[in-house]
């Protein structure tokens, strides 16, 4: 592993004292193969000659803090409650951890936080305590809350305690913190810097070695986990994926059969089935490496232009992603994160009069006009994955259809986190900050509502897809649009009315 893949969080010249352990931290990459963190945690306790334990911090329960009280938002990621969908896959992966790294004599022990600000309080304990651990190594996320367990809670405790605290890019190819030391503005800035370096990071894994020492193992009570989560039984898990490393790589191997040679021809097209890979959500839990794919699409040596569109997503883009966030920790989720122009003219269009205006509800039960972006929220909520190209065009009409900038971002961000199992990460918050806030892109024609944002309409999506094949595909997505429009014709609201024939229904509502 390249040295600098790694950072040493704590002060210069905390060196090990002596202790019985090192600590592998694992929270964003919850797999026991590819996985640079714990292959070097393991090399250290080979070192020192001792013990490696895994700990794990289940997300504490939804926090209320009251800071949104005073304004109609949905609730912020950190005040969301876990889903059963989402609750069920982490366990699931986790479960499937446990017992591999079992096998290799290495314990998984699961911490129980009370809150978000126990959380680095809670594993330390375990870490100094339980297994006074000489040295720590944790994995790395840009995301707020991981940052600050890990930074702000852990790194004091630690220091205090004379122990080291290293953290390891195991989730890129090229670690976050060596691939730019800034923000960039897109894909064209950060794409040269990444290609620069990328095969001297493409480095194949070494198989992790188990402990030779005795150790207890805990026990993974999952009754206990399920319990502590206090889980949304609304939201339910899905049957098409299915948690942990194994099932994630038999899901890519079918891709590499069947989506991989038309990847990039196809891959913006919702109605064809089976282009995408669909392994963003094994890929966001930490249950596959990205690296681990990029290495066998060019060990596989075959489909170059799809294997190519499949690396510039998968490492530029999704890597791009983490520079945003890790750049820009404190204000990511916010319109102060976008660029100026993007600001100021969302800011200037703020008041505009929107011909349409949804409530939550109506939102997240997929009752618009528009049945096309019906259809891409009923797929999101039953199937937990939308497509790529249409949550584009779902975010932007949240922005068209909001009464503020400020509100259709919360609301497009609490919806992704709610139902996308790809949700809660990076990828999510920069997906709807491209689609909202012009993240990543560039002025276009100012118009109503949107200023320079970059604007997609419906007959766009019809120029470049059969919408009415995709909107087929989910049952009540044609029928809620005739029933708003309905709605609409009957109401006195400040929404436009529509017309009752269908032709011209499309044509007023979708312009």
């Amino acid at each position: 592993m390249l040295a600098n893949r790694t950072r040493v969080l704590t002060s210069e010249g905390t060196e090990p004292k002596e202790g019985q352990s090192v600590v592998y931290w694992m929270q964003r990459d919850v797999r026991s193969v590819d996985n640079w963190a714990l292959l070097w945690a393991r090399d250290l306790a080979m070192q020192h000659d001792v013990p490696l334990h895994v700990v794990y911090a289940l997300p504490p329960p939804a926090s209320s803090d009251g800071s949104d009280n005073d304004r109609d938002l949905p609730p912020a990621l950190i005040q969301l409650p876990m889903t059963k969908r989402h609750g069920a896959f982490l366990l699931g992966g986790l479960e499937c951890v446990y017992k591999e790294l079992k096998e290799m004599k290495i314990p998984l022990y699961v911490c129980l936080p009370d809150s978000h600000e126990k959380v680095g309080e809670t594993v330390c304990e375990a870490i100094l305590h339980k297994y006074k651990a000489k040295i720590v190594v944790s994995d790395f996320s840009p995301i707020r809350e991981y940052r600050q367990w890990m930074e702000l809670q852990a790194v004091p405790i630690l220091e205090e305690a004379k122990v080291p605290f290293y953290q390891v890019d195991a989730h890129n190819i090229v670690p976050v913190w060596t691939a730019t030391d800034k923000r960039q503005v897109g894909a064209r800035t950060l794409r040269p810097r990444i290609h620069k370096v990328y095969n001297d990071y493409l480095q194949d894994y070494p198989d992790l070695k188990g402990n030779s020492h005795s150790v207890d193992q805990p026990k993974f009570d999952r009754v206990e986990y399920e319990s502590f989560l206090q889980m949304d039984e609304s939201v339910e898990s899905v049957d098409w994926a299915q948690p942990g490393t194994e099932a994630g790589m038999k899901q890519f191997e079918f891709f590499s059969k069947n989506g991989l040679k038309i990847f990039h021809e196809q891959r913006n097209d919702p109605v064809q089935k089976h282009v995408c890979s669909d392994m963003s959500p094994w890929i966001n839990h930490g249950h596959i490496s990205f690296q681990r794919l990029a290495l066998n699409v060019k060990a596989l040596n075959k489909h170059a232009n799809g294997a190519a569109a499949f690396i510039e997503e998968g490492v530029i883009r999704r890597e791009l992603s983490d520079n945003m966030l890790y750049y820009s920790p404190n204000d990511y989720d916010s319109l102060e994160t976008a660029a100026g122009w993007a600001r100021e003219s969302l800011q200037l269009h703020a008041s505009d009069e929107r011909e349409f205006v949804y409530s939550l509800s109506e939102l997240e039960e997929g009752r618009t006009h528009d049945d096309l972006w019906n259809a891409a929220q009923l797929q999101m909520v039953r199937d937990g994955k939308m497509h790529g190209f249409m949550r584009m065009y779902w975010a932007k009409k949240i922005l068209e259809w909001s009464e503020s900038p400020v509100g259709a971002l919360r609301t497009a961000q609490y919806l992704n986190d709610k139902y996308e199992l790809d949700g809660r990460d990076p990828n999510g918050f920069v997906g709807v900050g491209w689609s909202i806030m012009g993240i990543h892109d560039q002025g276009w024609k100012e118009r109503e509502v949107f200023g320079k944002i970059r604007y997609m309409n419906y007959n766009g999506c019809k120029r470049k897809f059969k919408v009415e094949e995709y909107v087929a595909q989910y049952k009540g997505a044609a029928e809620n649009a005739a029933n708003a429009v309905e709605e609409t014709n009957g109401s006195s609201n400040k929404r436009k009315s529509l017309p009752s024939s269908s032709n011209s229904k499309q044509k007023t509502a979708r312009k």
